[in-house]
């Protein structure tokens, strides 16, 4: 025979570890000091200048 179980203490377990991925995301994206946010910003903006100064201009009327 199944084993009963108590919907609402599943449904609420569920939430609860959903609750804790999105904790864990959380202080992931905001539990950095200033300086690793400057850090991580330099790098995006150079990592940003390098894919633009690689960039193959073609005009328009040209097919690719």
């Amino acid at each position: 025979m199944a084993e009963i179980i108590n919907l609402n203490k599943a449904r609420k377990a569920r939430d609860k570890a959903e609750a804790k991925t999105d904790a864990a995301a959380n202080r992931a994206a905001h539990g950095r000091t200033k300086g690793e946010k400057d850090i991580a910003e330099a790098r995006k903006a150079r990592r940003d200048r390098v894919l633009d100064g690689a960039r193959i201009e073609r005009p328009d009327d040209e097919p690719a």
